[in-house]
């Protein structure tokens, strides 16, 4: 998600300096003593603009708590929780959170037709966003979809029922401390088969409706349940909840 992150990253910076902010923007790569200079002098605090696994997933979030330099969203484990797909919906569903059925699966095992349900069903890496490396399997597939043979997400996949219906997404501020609060919810219409990468992040791939045109109390239980699972995780900052 490097290509994301400098997009994002560039349209923080434009947006913070022309609120008056000071800003200086670090390109943030596999070197970790290249990173450690680029924090040279050390910054007021770091807004982490940064996608996927290192950026997301507690990994920064530690470099940044080692060097006592503060930074912006949630903390190392709050980040870890979130980003893991499978251990959110762990911690989640007892608590009265629905999440759509579904389990950790070889990769192996889904080569070979092995799954826990049958079609149509999504397969998904269990720690990574953007939709990155998300596809479904459908009743009649004859062959292993190409996603499963470059399969790049490690060993396991997470399997899970697929359910149809809008696409809702509910964007959350605040701490879990306090009271986290939800803006609105927003129903994304896509241009591709689901909201994949492509219709994320292409030109025209999707249309986001603000507010969504759905049902009061589905709007309601939307923002209730994003901002409950926010605070549950123990997130900060700025989180989204899909639906």
């Amino acid at each position: 998600e490097r290509e994301v992150s400098l997009s994002s990253g560039k349209a923080c910076a434009r947006a913070l300096r022309e609120q008056g902010y000071n800003v200086r923007e670090i390109d943030v790569k596999r070197d970790l003593t290249d990173l450690i200079t680029q924090l040279e002098p050390r910054p007021d605090v770091a807004f982490n603009a940064l996608h996927g696994r290192g950026g997301e997933d507690g990994c920064i979030q530690g470099v940044l708590e080692i060097l006592a330099i503060p930074y912006t969203h949630s903390a190392p484990l709050a980040s870890a929780l979130a980003m893991n797909k499978q251990k959110a919906k762990e911690i989640l569903k007892p608590m009265g959170v629905p999440c759509p059925d579904g389990q950790l699966v070889h990769i192996d095992d889904l080569r070979k037709g092995i799954a826990p349900f049958k079609p149509p069903y999504v397969v998904k890496p269990n720690n990574e966003g953007s939709s990155v490396g998300v596809f479904i399997i459908r009743q009649g597939d004859n062959k292993p979809p190409l996603g499963l043979d470059k399969w790049s997400y490690g060993p396991y996949a997470l399997v899970e029922k697929y359910i149809p219906g809008k696409e809702l997404s509910v964007a959350v501020m605040g701490a879990h401390l306090h009271k986290a609060r939800a803006l609105t919810v927003t129903e994304i219409k896509a241009n591709t088969e689901f909201y994949d990468y492509e219709a994320k992040y292409a030109a025209g791939g999707s249309t986001h409706v603000i507010p969504a045109p759905i049902n009061q109390d589905v709007f309601n239980e939307a923002m209730r349940i994003a901002a409950f699972a926010h605070e549950k995780l123990g997130c900060t900052g700025v989180t989204r909840s899909d639906f």
